[in-house]
């Protein structure tokens, strides 16, 4: 047995030095292999076949244990497993935990969705059901304390190991924001979600240093915190670069497919990043050698042995748990005649959450039908599933809707409406957002030319629209006449959707919430209801050819049209005019993310494209379009990549980042600035990490990125297209210590 000594205190004392971390070997095998084997998954919702995938993360777990020994491997999931699928909803999670249970997991950490089925069901897992630990150092009640052990140190022979549980702050609002509130609407559970990042990254460099001290020689982050730019300042890329002491980041959240990437921390060493991508395509696989080196994949389950003990007895006791519900999910109840979808036609990716589609009307006709409303509308992230043509059984359709959510009619304003639709589209154009809505009587416009204004609280919840609005032409659908009529931002209307929204304030809807509402319907029916009613009642159990568009049919428009007077008008006449940058394809795209790739392209173009005597090293830029921009940059010392022969160009910048490369720009021009105070009172000027400092403090006060209009740097936020059009419009009025105009490099 693994001797595991777990933290004492649920609240940790204050931040202690970390210890430094002394490699030691690992216990004696009765296998081949010398070290310590992690085996992670993450996002698994379910899997993609109702926990099958299951069984073959057994059967490569005693793989593993036969090969390094029983005591020596260690298994761990990274959260949002129990939701996502009919076996989770029909069971409100507790079949998969029984599942994971039999696999043998060790150690899991709570994502968004763990919460899905309520505070107390989750509660009851961990105490009642899990036969392994949940582990969290951020999730705290409303005295501050963790709810959640913080962390646990593993024993391996010689080797203590300790594992830090991180869950995303996003949990506020991606799931249901009442399910942490007490009955007066006041939260008594957070996330450490703060100070633009702050309060989360001491959390964790608290817990890293309290497990260090304790004697970890290493540190394993479990977390759930993605690398999408909409999770910022939460990503895992900025707890890992606001943090020292932690030398592996095992992540989850945003489904990506990471076998293995370095990171900087504050202290500009190397953390190791990896995450296995959803529904259990893969187990990702931690090595620690007996030297001490580091190494994580991505194995494919679908090699896995089969006919393995392990294997097979997983799998009698899954298919054990799918026998008691497959009788009630194979019951048809309608037909489709068209390929219902959530994905781009064209791409094949998954499209529900920026964009009409198809499935996304028929669910939100449903809500507005079925309940009588003016409007109905749902959550792109609420609609999960795609139903092929043919028969529809009611396990798809929980497949579609798997939260259980219930449906509620209520009245609301124009303006509310409005909020709403800015909120649900900040994110249009350039990333994914669960809360992108999917509307029935509605139709609206969207320009993803216009910079989102959208204001939100440290948990992510709706403020305010501070500027320019991206939603216009909103009209509403007059049911009698069949005719659409603009929408009057002082009328009321009722609206249908489901309680996580409108009752709840899920995805930040927080115009919406039991206060702000007049209830007129108050869960009247689970939301797979809603579709399977609409189907069966409305449609007659046939979905037409009303829905043959797998795109929808134009309630939503979304366009890139440059508006007359934008702040950052000048900026892109100039850097185009210029040829530092160019178009997408669809216009500049002013709010698209800025990637490395964007800015040495860039930074080659203002050089005048000199050329390139040799290629670069880097092995993933041979036929991308930065791969010039690339070998120069390697060339002049501006990037020697990722330490692991990698550039990532395709991979988003953040501000500090970009700082630091302007920064080492301008050294290679014999640019300075003149450095003054000032900066030091920027509200997040302690989130700046030590290598980016002296990027920051070029860029600052040579007013070439001075921070937004309440003076807040984000270091660690990506830059959008047009902000950078304006840094290299600045960065072009600077001038050498003589005097001159900057001349460029050569």
């Amino acid at each position: 047995m693994k001797h595991t000594s777990k933290a004492l205190s649920l609240l940790l004392a204050a931040a202690m030095t970390a210890g430094l971390s002394v490699p030691a070997m690992a216990a004696e095998t009765t296998g081949k292999e010398d070290g310590i084997v992690v085996l992670y998954t993450n996002d698994v919702h379910c899997t993609s076949d109702n926990g099958t995938s299951y069984a073959a993360i057994a059967g490569y777990k005693a793989e593993m244990e036969a090969a390094y020994g029983t005591d020596n491997v260690t298994l761990v999931d990274n959260g949002d497993a129990i939701q996502g699928g009919t076996i989770g909803a029909l069971s409100k999670g507790s079949w998969i935990v029984d599942i994971m249970n039999e696999v043998g997991y060790d150690l899991a950490i709570p994502g968004n969705h763990e919460f899905d089925f309520g505070m107390d069901t989750f509660l009851d897992i961990v105490k009642n059901q899990a036969d392994y630990t949940y582990l969290s150092c951020n999730f705290v009640n409303e005295k501050g304390e963790a709810v959640l052990e913080p962390y646990t140190i593993v024993t391996y022979g010689d080797v203590d190991v300790a594992y830090v549980g991180i869950s995303t702050p996003e949990t506020l609002t991606k799931a249901a924001p009442a399910y942490f509130q007490n009955d007066k609407g006041e939260y008594i559970y957070g996330f450490c979600q703060g100070n633009e990042g702050k309060d989360l990254y001491n959390k964790v460099q608290e817990t890293v240093d309290a497990a260090r001290k304790e004697g970890a020689d290493y540190v394993v982050a479990m977390a759930h915190l993605g690398e999408d730019g909409q999770s910022s300042p939460w990503m895992s890329t900025e707890v890992i670069a606001n943090t020292t002491g932690i030398d592996v980041m095992l992540d989850g959240h945003s489904h990506t497919v990471e076998p293995s990437k370095l990171v900087k921390n504050a202290d500009g060493k190397d953390v190791l990043l990896s995450q296995t991508g959803t529904k259990a395509a893969s187990v990702g696989k931690l090595v620690i050698d007996a030297d001490g080196k580091m190494s994580t994949e991505l194995v494919d389950l679908t090699k896995v042995d089969t006919t393995s003990e392990a294997y097979t007895k997983a799998n009698k006791f899954i298919t054990s748990i799918q026998d008691q519900y497959t009788a009630e999910t194979e019951k048809v109840i309608g037909t489709t005649e068209v390929d219902l979808t959530i994905n781009d036609p064209t791409t094949g990716e998954r499209a529900v959450r920026s964009a009409e589609t198809n499935l996304g009307d028929l669910c939100a006709d449903a809500y507005r039908i079925m309940l009588g409303a003016d409007i109905g509308w749902v959550n792109g992230g609420g609609v999960r599933d795609n139903i092929a043509a043919g028969d529809i059984t009611y396990g798809e359709v929980i497949a579609v809707h798997p939260f259980g959510n219930m449906a509620c009619l209520v009245e609301v304003t124009g303006q509310q409406i409005l909020d709403a639709l800015e909120l649900g589209s900040m994110h249009a154009g350039s990333a994914e957002n669960g809360g992108f809505l999917q509307v029935s009587g509605l139709k609206y416009t969207i320009n993803t030319a216009i910079p989102t204004s959208v204001v939100l609280d440290d948990a992510g919840n709706f403020v305010s629209v501070s500027g320019a609005r991206r939603v216009s032409d909103v009209q509403v659908l007059n049911s009698e006449t069949n005719t659409y009529a603009p929408i009057d931002a002082k009328a009321t209307y009722t609206l249908a959707s489901h309680n996580y929204m409108l009752k709840d304030g899920g995805d930040g809807y927080a115009m919406f919430g039991a206060d702000n509402i007049k209830i007129l319907k108050d869960e009247v029916m689970v939301d797979n209801e809603v579709l399977i009613n609409y189907i069966k009642d409305e449609l007659g159990g046939k979905v037409g050819e009303a829905y043959a568009n797998p795109t929808g049919d134009g309630r939503i428009t979304i366009v890139s049209e440059p508006v007359s007077g934008n702040w950052y008008d000048e900026a892109v006449a100039y850097v185009t005019d210029a040829g530092y940058m160019q178009g997408t394809g669809t216009g500049f795209d002013p709010t698209g993310t800025v990637t490395r790739g964007t800015v040495y392209q860039t930074l080659y173009n203002m050089s005048g494209k000199p050329a390139v005597a040799e290629k670069a090293t880097f092995t993933d830029v041979e036929g991308k379009w930065y791969a010039d921009a690339a070998a120069w940059a390697e060339d002049t010392g501006l990037s020697n990549g990722n330490g692991a022969g990698l550039f990532e160009g395709d991979r988003a910048m953040t501000r500090a980042e970009l700082a630091t490369a302007l920064a080492r720009y301008a050294e290679l021009n014999k640019i300075t600035v003149e450095k003054g105070t000032g900066m030091e009172a920027a509200p997040d000027y302690a989130q700046i990490a030590d290598w980016a400092l002296d990027g920051m403090s070029f860029c600052y006060y040579g007013k070439v990125m001075t921070g937004d209009n309440t003076g807040a740097l984000r270091p660690n936020a990506t830059a959008q297209r047009a902000e950078l059009a304006k840094m290299l419009m600045a960065f072009d009025g600077l001038k050498t210590p003589a005097g001159e105009t900057e001349t460029p490099a050569a």
